[in-house]
């Protein structure tokens, strides 16, 4: 199963954990998994529509899923999945 990094504000529904697995042929699957496991982690990922929100960078293996077929993206058992929230400052 693809391995998912959590960024640490969302670890609290996540147990805690760093790094979890999540089954799905695509983001869009990996997303529902994850929210059937840990509730309430997708809609803190996905806005209203169900896309993922503009301030959620979500990359497999590196390359930003916004770059790539956005939830339709297509994730194999070996790849890394990454959560990262944008952060805002200046």
């Amino acid at each position: 199963m693809p391995s998912v990094l959590i960024p640490t504000p969302l670890r609290k529904l996540t147990a805690e954990l760093e790094t979890v697995s999540a089954a799905g042929a695509t983001i869009g699957e990996i997303l529902d998994n994850l929210d059937a496991a840990y509730p309430g982690l997708k809609e803190r990922l996905c806005d209203e529509a169900g896309n993922v929100r503009r301030f959620v960078n979500i990359y497999v293996n590196g390359e930003d899923i916004r770059f790539l077929e956005e939830k339709a993206t297509p994730v194999k058992e070996a790849d890394e999945i990454s959560i990262v929230p944008a952060i805002a400052g200046g």
